[in-house]
């Protein structure tokens, strides 16, 4: 019956099982399922595929990581927390470019009318599907004919893009808006830059982080946790000036040797600041996040010899990152992508400033003044203001970028497409000589990019441990605790005799504590109790028996050592 129960949690997830860690795996997604961490969401209507329910103890794990994420960021001093809409306006995210390149490539069955992605189903005959362009794609498949993973048919439909956001309107009736459910919590930060600049004192470094949720509607989810439409992000933007030479101490990783993947170099090992100096890691910032980044991942239970950097390739990199790494961990699907590092320049800044025409920019001031002579042109305010209004703005970035010789009427075409006759009365002659202290610049931003939902995963996958007791299977969550959802287990050895009563007042005054979360159970032998406990990953159980009626003392028991040892009530 257990393994009926898993296999089907494992189709609600949209796993392939694949021996021989198939058995393992279907085990501890039945545990998960059956202990209220990970839910297929609503189930009881038969699922619905990239969509998880975190159970009652899944939901404080989900927490408690995000928490710890948040602490780690916010340790370094010029980070800030903010928190940004999940519904965003489709003019943000056409600047941002997601409007326009944010999909995939799908097919569809001919036979069951499945869509597949067409990289993931064209995976065996390639390398590297997702490098390949759509043309290159649809030729493979014809080529290959990969079976259908649902109906096993080989006829597949032309290759079409498909983009990965949920619309939505933002409004009701015609006075609506169109806009999407974020695909990522990045774009907030950026637009906020103004408030976040005046935050810092208009100092540069500083960071924005925020977590939460992120929507992509993914044509094919698969592999549980790995691939989800709605999903638990956090990110980081942090904006520096690429002016100055970024200053790291790399000494608190000085001994700990990094298995880097790094491109045109294979597999090599190294510390961070070597990679750093020797320009494997191409930006110090980015070197600076990755290490800061293998801490938090350790803290909260990955497996340092299951983690991994793997550079970018340059035909994989995005076309305005210079260079960009992925934490990759490993279990039991393999190596998975849980975290990006990328320097991503002025892209994002740069593309919402020619948007909306507002700076988006900081101020640097020279060591010596500089002498500038400017012979161009910029709007009349007074008369060119009330013509063109809402897009003034952008209208006097763009006339100042005109040159000298330029005559007028002229017709200009603005960032967003509009085109506007721009007459010689909204216009004047801007000639000049200046001497200037400082310059005005857009900020690079170097962003880590962390899948929590997949770090989630990974941290129970390498947790999971099936031990022997008594010679019967036997299950420890060895997780961290850090991360442990429920810190103490509290037990009555017997509900009589007042046991009950103090094991309560025991439970009642930890759960009155800040950040413990403690949980009372009576029910069944001590033993089955200490196994329930184990499997969810409670660190300690406390256990009131007969003696603790005479002298005050309870039985504390450590997990992953099995020790017990007898405290006072009131050093609780």
């Amino acid at each position: 019956m257990v393994r009926l129960k898993g296999q089907f949690f494992y189709r609600c997830l949209g796993v392939t099982m694949t021996e021989p860690d198939a058995s393992r795996l279907e085990r501890l997604s039945g545990m998960l399922k059956r202990r209220g961490i990970l839910l297929p969401a609503f189930e009881i209507y038969g699922g619905a595929k990239g969509l998880y329910d975190f159970g009652p103890v899944g939901g404080r794990l989900r927490n408690k990581v995000n928490q710890a994420w948040l602490n780690h960021w916010l340790s370094m001093g010029n980070i800030v927390e903010i928190s940004c809409p999940t519904v965003t306006p489709y003019s943000v995210l056409e600047a941002s470019g997601h409007v326009g390149e944010f999909s995939d490539f799908m097919t569809v069955c001919a036979s069951c009318e499945e869509a597949s992605r067409a990289d993931t189903l064209l995976e065996s005959y390639h390398s590297n599907p997702d490098s390949l362009t759509k043309s290159e794609l649809q030729n493979l498949l014809k080529k290959s004919q990969p079976n259908c993973p649902v109906c096993q048919a080989v006829e597949w439909s032309e290759i079409t893009a498909q983009n990965l956001m949920f619309n939505t309107t933002i409004g009701a009736g015609t006075s609506g808006r169109p806009g999407f459910l974020r695909p990522e919590t990045a774009q907030g930060m950026f637009t906020s830059f103004p408030a976040l600049y005046r935050h810092n004192r208009e100092r540069l470094p500083f960071g924005a982080i925020q977590v939460g949720k992120g929507y992509r509607n993914e044509i094919s989810p698969r592999q549980g946790m790995i691939r989800l439409r709605e999903f638990n992000m956090a990110e980081l933007e942090y904006f520096i000036n690429p002016h100055e030479e970024p200053q790291h101490d790399f000494s608190p990783w000085s001994e700990q040797l990094i298995s880097l993947l790094a491109d045109g170099q294979g597999e090599i090992k190294m510390s961070f600041k070597d990679a750093v100096e020797k320009n494997v890691i191409r930006h110090a910032t980015v070197g600076y996040f990755m290490a800061k980044t293998f801490d938090f991942l350790t803290k909260i239970g990955i497996d340092s010899e299951r983690l991994r950097f793997r550079q970018h390739e340059a035909d994989e990199m995005a076309h305005y990152a210079s260079d960009c790494w992925d934490a990759e961990i490993h279990g039991s699907f393999g190596w998975v992508e849980c975290v990006g590092i990328a320097h991503r320049g002025c892209y994002d800044l740069e593309s919402h400033e020619k948007a909306t025409g507002k700076s988006l920019r900081a101020r640097r001031e020279f060591s010596e003044p500089q002498i500038i002579e400017t012979d161009g042109w910029t709007i009349d305010g007074a008369k060119a203001g009330p013509v063109f209004r809402a897009l003034a703005g952008a209208v006097k970035l763009a006339v100042e970028n005109l040159p000298a010789d330029t005559s007028f009427p002229h017709n200009l075409t603005l960032p967003d497409g509009e085109i506007v006759t721009i007459e010689s009365e909204h216009v004047k002659r801007d000639q000049r000589t200046e001497t200037i202290t400082g310059e005005w610049y857009i900020p690079h931003v170097v962003e880590p990019a962390f899948g929590i939902d997949r770090i989630i995963w990974h941290i129970l996958d390498h947790a999971y441990d099936e031990t022997g007791k008594d010679d019967e299977e036997y299950t420890v969550m060895r997780l961290s605790e850090h991360v442990a959802p429920v810190d103490y287990c509290v037990f009555p050895l017997f509900e009589k005799d007042g046991m009950g009563e103090i094991a309560k007042l025991i439970h009642a005054t930890l759960c009155s504590k800040q950040n413990i979360v403690s949980m009372y159970d009576s029910s069944g032998s001590i033993g089955r109790r200490y196994a329930r406990a184990d499997e969810i990953g409670v660190p300690k159980c406390i256990t009131v028996d007969h003696q603790s009626l005479e002298d005050q003392t309870v039985t504390i028991r450590d997990r992953d050592s099995g020790e017990q040892h007898r405290v006072h009530i009131e050093s609780l």
